[in-house]
């Protein structure tokens, strides 16, 4: 629900950023912004999104009435509460559509349709504004009273023993956007800036145990290993450093010294960010680092790298195996994650390579006027891997939009989807008319020069 609109929230933070009074730019009327976005839009894109991902957009727009309810009965920004309202409302009215399928009689779908929504909607609005928004509100001030505690013992740091292998273990959108995110909302919007967004998207220690491999790593580890380092530290993709840390989980010790030694300096030295940095790369943390903390912001930075390489070093110098096998820790780390991870596809054995399928009927190249990767989150890889069939579209001179989406949110003018080999069935039940490419690399698959030649070859007959 919060990765989708993680484009409102970093909106929100460069408004903040710009004028506000110790501002870029100060300027009261633009800074008149701020309160509106943090209390009534985020929360209801939030649960605008949490609903229709349980109904679509009927679901949704149900999801985002019962918000309201919430965000008048608290007083902080109620993004936990929409966490709950959206899907919840969504839920209910499918269960209501569900029940009348086929009662309706004809003539009457909308207006039943529309009045349902409407009673619904405002019923859980009521709910909301009486029962969930007063629960969510103290819920949120006990977890911020929590948090306080913890930084003014002078502990924060130590989050970083449960951050760092939760983040191995794939709860780390759980953790930074369900939960560090909306409290660091609220910080940010008293103080200005918030340590918790720095927390989990701090890139210094994967950075560091990325560099280790890149000096004493053995074999494929050790081939990849810059390219990875590039894309996770300027890309901000993290996961593609998992498989480095499952090959060898003591290097467990070497992220989490990292990550306690980052969030250190950065309490040491007060630095925050204005909004969440997602993806966590070291571009988002200049955007939303206020100029004067700049230095201090990058020290931190450094000294997780640099701890975490040092004690990374120190692990891969003792080991004794001849060569890592990466492409069994890639797959181990999909198996743990429970789906694909197209991300870190491109770490596998070249060997995988010949699995890679399309299993749809072939369309001419004349037909083709929309291509479009599609991963989970429609952010990452999916985003990688449009850009390199982009780049060989424009090369090859053909007249064709690719893009990138999620894999629920795929358009209806598609009319060749690529997605990584786990998703293609989800992808062909959305889209069962279009043509469907698996690949086991987004990054640089040998399929997309065989479609670009193919669909060249087509609309050259």
């Amino acid at each position: 629900m919060i990765m989708p609109n993680i484009g409102a929230f970093i909106a929100w933070g460069i408004i903040t950023a710009l004028f506000i009074s110790d501002g870029f730019f100060p300027n009261e009327q633009l800074a008149a912004l701020n309160g509106p976005m943090i209390t009534y839009l985020l929360p209801l894109l939030i649960a605008y999104t949490g609903g229709k991902m349980v109904h679509d957009v009927r679901g949704g727009v149900v999801g985002a009435i019962a918000t309201m309810g919430v965000i008048v009965g608290a007083e902080d920004p109620m993004f936990l509460g929409a966490m709950i309202m959206g899907p919840l409302s969504g839920w209910i009215i499918k269960k209501f559509d569900d029940a009348v399928d086929g009662k309706i009689r004809q003539g009457f779908e909308m207006l039943v349709n529309n009045f349902s929504a409407g009673i619904f909607g405002g019923a859980l609005a009521v709910l909301g504004l009486y029962a969930v928004g007063p629960v969510m509100a103290g819920f949120s001030s006990a977890l911020a009273a929590g948090v306080e505690a913890i930084m003014n013992a002078g502990l924060l740091p130590l989050a970083s023993i449960l951050i760092e292998p939760a983040k191995v273990l794939f709860l780390n959108n759980a953790i930074n956007h369900g939960i560090l995110t909306p409290l660091g909302v609220q910080e940010s919007n008293e103080t200005g800036t918030s340590v918790l967004f720095m927390l989990e998207s701090n890139p210094g220690p994967g950075l560091g145990v990325l560099l280790a491999y890149t000096v004493f790593g053995r074999g494929a580890s050790r081939s990849s290993a810059p390219g990875a380092a590039v894309i996770q530290f300027v890309g901000g993709i993290h996961e593609i450093y998992f498989p480095y840390i499952l090959m060898k989980p003591q290097l467990l010790l070497a992220v989490i010294a990292g990550g306690m030694s980052g969030v250190f300096t950065f309490v040491l030295f007060d630095v925050g960010l204005r909004a969440a940095a997602s993806p966590g790369s070291i571009l988002a943390y200049f955007a939303m680092t206020p100029p004067n903390k700049y230095v201090f912001m990058v020290l931190g930075v450094l000294v997780a790298a640099a701890v975490s390489f040092i004690i990374s070093s120190i692990i891969l110098k003792a080991s004794r195996s001849d060569e890592e096998d990466l492409g069994s820790a890639a797959s181990k780390m999909e198996e743990m994650k429970g789906k694909e991870s197209s991300v870190t596809s491109g770490l596998k054995e070249e060997g995988a390579e010949s699995q890679e399928r399309s299993e749809a009927e072939e369309l001419s190249g004349k037909d083709i006027n929309k291509v479009i990767f599609a991963c989970d989150a429609g952010m990452g890889s999916s985003a990688m891997g449009a850009s390199v069939m982009k780049d060989k579209v424009k090369k090859a001179g053909l007249d064709m939009e690719v893009t990138n989406s999620a894999i629920n949110q795929i358009p209806d003018d598609a009319d060749v989807i690529i997605t990584h080999k786990d998703l293609t069935d989800r992808a062909r039940g959305k889209r069962p008319d279009a043509e469907h490419v698996s690949v086991d690399n987004f990054l640089g698959s040998p399929k997309y020069d065989e479609l670009v030649e193919r669909w060249k070859s087509d609309q050259e007959q």
